[in-house]
Order: C-alpha cells, then structure tokens, then sequence
C-alpha cells in the first residue's frame, strides 16, 4: 500500500510539474524568423542583404583570421612541440593546448586590439566614419604588429613570388603579401624555440638511454624510464612559468 501510495503521489507530482510548465511556456512570447528571397525596387535592401552575406562569410572566416593574423601560430607549434619533447602523447590535451594558445594569443594581442577597437570599431558603430574606412583602420595596427614580427628575407621572397613592382615603404606592401610572410616567419621562430625545447629532453633520454645498455636492458624502452625524470625536471625548473615569460617576451 505505501508503494502504492508513492507512485500515485509521483504520478501526481509529475502531472503537476507539466501543467506549470505548460502554463509557463503559454506566457512567454518567442519571436518568429522569416527566411526567403522576394523581389524589391529598393537598392538599399540589396545591398543590406549583400553585407549581411559578406558578414556571415567573414564570421566562417573568423578562425583563419586569428591564426594567420596573430601570435597564435607561434603559440601553438611550440606547445606542440613541448608535448613531445616530454614524450607525454595526449597529455595536456589538444582542447587544453588550444585553449590556452588562444588566452595567450589575446593577452599578447591586447595592445593591437585595443586600437582597432579604438580606432575602427567604435567609430564605425557610432558611425562617424564608413565601413572601408573602418576595414583600413583595423588594418593598422594589425599590419604594424604583423611587420614587426616578419624577416625581410620571407617578405622580399612574396614581394617576388607576387611579381608586383618593388614596394618603397612599408606602405606601399599589400597586406596579401604580408600575411604569407609573416606566416612563414612565425613557423621559422617557433621552430626555433622547439628546438631549444628538445635540447634538455634530448640529452636525458641519451643519458636513460646509455645507462640501460650498459646494464644489459636493452629490451626496456628508455622513454618509460626517461619520461618520469623529463617531467621531474619540467617541474623543478618551473618550465610553465618560464616557457609562457619567453614566448610572450618573443614578441616584443
């Protein structure tokens, strides 16, 4: 009789958990979206339209943008690479390693965006100045950090592969040769960096290496044995602390 009862008040309970929430959801008004192609003699609705196409485009665009564009290459490889130097497979994770190369890339990219807010986006919404003149804008200080961080041997190598006529100034570079080369550039640096990265890892796994052959084990693996001592010297020398300060750093 008491199961009885039980089920007969959650049959209750439940029944009146639903006449609240369909009462709840009666009273809430949700707005509808309406999507379909009419004919218009107004050019203004063209054009509307037409940006808002180009806007989706540049919002799928929006991840490229941020690697190419920013100190995320950089970031990312050499996590990378510290991944395998310590020979630590899926450990940290990708989601991490991303997660992380995308709070550094903003902390790095705070003074540049902060311009292009600033100086384009602000404008542009209170609209003292016109959408090109916002994109050139926005442009500025993006070039600025972008050439900063570029070799002039990678941009005189797109400024020849693009065969367009010998730029000046910096000016006069097109921002479709700027971005490969600072691209290029970015790889070079960080693989730079891994490689002073391998140079410690490498020596300990040598070491394990040489000391189990001489005690005739040649059949254990040294990176079960290395892998204990590379992570115990990553953590005495606070190698968090120091990889993020000189990647940060290497940015001028």
């Amino acid at each position: 009789m008491k199961g009885a009862g039980f089920k007969a008040f959650a049959v209750l309970a439940g029944l009146f958990v639903l006449l609240g929430a369909s009462h709840a959801f009666a009273q809430v008004t949700l707005p509808s979206v309406n999507l379909g192609f009419k004919t218009t003699d107004k050019p203004d609705e063209v054009v509307n339209a037409v940006k808002i196409l180009m806007i989706l485009t540049v919002l799928t665009l929006a991840p490229a943008i941020l690697i190419m564009m920013t100190g995320f290459t950089r970031i990312i490889v050499v996590l990378s690479f510290l991944r395998q130097a310590l020979g630590t497979a899926q450990m940290p994770p990708n989601q991490l390693l991303v997660g992380l190369a995308l709070f550094l890339t903003f902390f790095v990219m705070r003074p540049v965006f902060e311009d292009v807010n600033t100086k384009a986006l602000r404008p542009y919404l209170a609209g003292t100045i016109s959408q090109e003149k916002a994109v050139d804008e926005a442009l500025v200080p993006l070039r600025r950090f972008m050439f900063n961080q570029t070799r002039d041997a990678d941009l005189a190598l797109f400024v020849r592969l693009s065969k367009i006529e010998t730029p000046k100034t910096r000016v006069d570079v097109p921002t479709m040769v700027l971005i490969p080369a600072f691209v290029i550039s970015e790889l070079k640096t960080a693989f730079q960096i891994g490689f002073i990265i391998y140079l410690p890892f490498l020596v300990i796994d040598m070491v394990v290496s040489a000391v189990l052959m001489a005690m005739g084990m040649m059949m254990l693996p040294p990176v079960v044995i290395s892998l204990p001592f590379k992570i115990m010297l990553f953590v005495l020398v606070d190698g968090w602390t120091l990889l993020v300060g000189s990647m940060v750093q290497s940015f001028g």
